[in-house]
C-alpha cells in the first residue's frame, strides 16, 4: 500500500496533476468518477492567498467527494509560503502541495515554481518551514532540475526528504525542456531505486495512455503516476490505465454518448460553481478536447464558442450525439 501519512492511497495510485485552469472542481469531479485516486487544486499564489485575493481563495474550494485531495501553493518568498500554507490548512485539506515545477517564465523569473531549482539551499529551507508550521503532510512536486546542466533531482529528492516532505512528485523534464521533448524518466527512477529514500516517488510526463502507463510502471518502479494533459478532455484516461494494468488489455473507446454525457456533467457542475455565464464561458476550452478526433466537429464547436446559455450548450450537445449516431 501507498501512503502519505495517514492517507492511503492504495497499491499503486493515480493522481491527476494539478493544472492552471483546468484542474478545478468540475473537472476534478469527472475525473474522481474514472478513479483518480489524487487530486490537487491549480497552484495557488502565496501571495495572492495572504493578500485574501478573491481568484487565489476561491482555488481553494473543494468537495468531500473528491478526497483525499491536496492543495499545491507556490511562491518565492518563505515567510509568504509559511502564511500561505497556514491559510489552506484551515479549509482542511489532506496535505499541503508545493510547486518547483512550474516552468512558466513569469512565475519562474520571480524565483517561484522551477525557478527556485537554481537555489536549492532555499528551496530546502522553504520546505522545512512549511513541514514545520502546519500539523498535515506535505508534500512537493519538481522536476529533474533547473536546466539540463543541473540535473539534481536526486541529491534535491534526499534533501527534501530529510526535512520532512511525505511524498515526492517528479516530471521527467527540467525547467528548460521543451514539452516536445520526450520526458527523460532515467533520473524518476535513480530517485525511487536510492537506497536512502523511503517516502513514495511519484512519475509524471508522457504518462498519455494505458501502454505508456505501463510501461513506466515496469520500467522506473515509481510507486504511482500523475497524469496531466492526457486528461484533458479524458477523465477516462485512470479507468482506462488501472484496466490495462490489471487485465493487459485495452478498455473501449468512449462511444459519442459517453462523451456528450459526460462533457454535460461537467457542464453542470461548472455552472453551479461559478454561475451560468462565467461555468459556459470557462468549458469553452474543454470541448475541443473532449470531441478531439470526431471528424466535422468544427461547426458545432463554433455554436458551442459562441453561446452564454447552457440550456443551448444542452441542445448543441444532445445535436451533436444524434449527428454521430446517425453517421456511424
Amino acid at each position: 500500500m501507498v501512503t502519505i501519512g495517514n492517507i492511503n492511497l492504495g497499491e499503486f495510485p493515480l493522481l491527476l496533476a494539478p493544472m492552471e485552469d483546468v484542474t478545478d472542481p468540475p473537472f476534478r469531479y469527472v475525473c474522481k468518477m474514472f478513479g483518480a485516486d489524487m487530486m490537487y487544486t491549480e497552484f495557488i499564489s502565496s501571495e495572492g492567498l495572504i493578500r485574501d485575493a478573491g481568484k487565489s481563495v476561491k482555488k481553494l474550494d473543494f468537495e468531500e467527494s473528491e478526497r483525499p485531495v491536496g492543495i499545491q501553493i507556490f511562491g518565492h518568498d518563505i515567510k509568504s509560503m509559511v502564511q500561505a500554507a497556514l491559510y489552506a490548512e484551515r479549509v482542511n485539506p489532506d496535505l499541503i502541495d508545493i510547486n518547483y515545477g512550474c516552468p512558466v517564465k513569469k512565475v519562474v523569473s520571480k524565483g517561484a515554481g522551477s525557478g527556485i531549482m537554481n537555489d536549492i539551499p532555499k528551496m530546502v529551507a522553504m520546505t522545512k518551514a512549511v513541514v514545520e508550521a502546519v500539523n498535515l503532510p506535505v508534500t512537493v512536486k519538481t522536476r529533474l532540475g533547473y536546466d539540463e546542466e543541473h540535473k539534481e533531482i536526486v541529491e534535491i529528492a534526499e534533501r527534501l526528504q530529510d526535512v520532512g516532505i511525505m511524498a515526492i512528485s517528479i516530471h521527467g523534464r527540467t525547467r528548460t525542456t521543451r514539452s516536445s521533448v520526450p520526458a527523460d524518466w532515467t533520473l524518476i527512477g535513480e530517485v525511487k531505486n536510492n537506497p536512502r529514500m523511503h517516502i513514495p516517488v511519484f512519475g509524471n510526463g508522457d504518462v498519455n495512455d494505458p501502454v505508456s502507463a505501463k510501461y513506466f510502471k515496469d520500467n522506473y518502479g515509481v510507486d504511482g503516476l500523475m497524469v496531466g494533459r492526457a486528461a484533458y478532455g479524458n477523465p477516462w484516461i485512470f479507468r482506462d490505465i488501472r484496466h490495462y494494468l490489471d487485465t493487459e488489455t485495452l478498455y473501449p473507446t468512449p462511444d459519442i454518448f459517453e462523451r456528450v454525457r459526460i462533457s454535460q456533467i461537467h457542464l453542470e457542475r461548472s455552472v453551479a460553481w461559478k454561475g451560468e455565464r462565467r461555468g459556459v464561458l470557462e468549458i469553452r476550452k474543454h470541448w475541443s478536447a473532449y470531441f478531439k478526433g470526431m471528424p466535422h466537429f468544427k461547426p458545432f464547436r463554433m455554436r458551442l464558442m459562441q453561446t452564454e446559455s447552457v440550456d443551448e450548450v444542452k441542445q448543441i450537445l444532445n445535436e451533436v450525439a444524434a449527428f454521430y449516431n446517425e453517421s456511424s
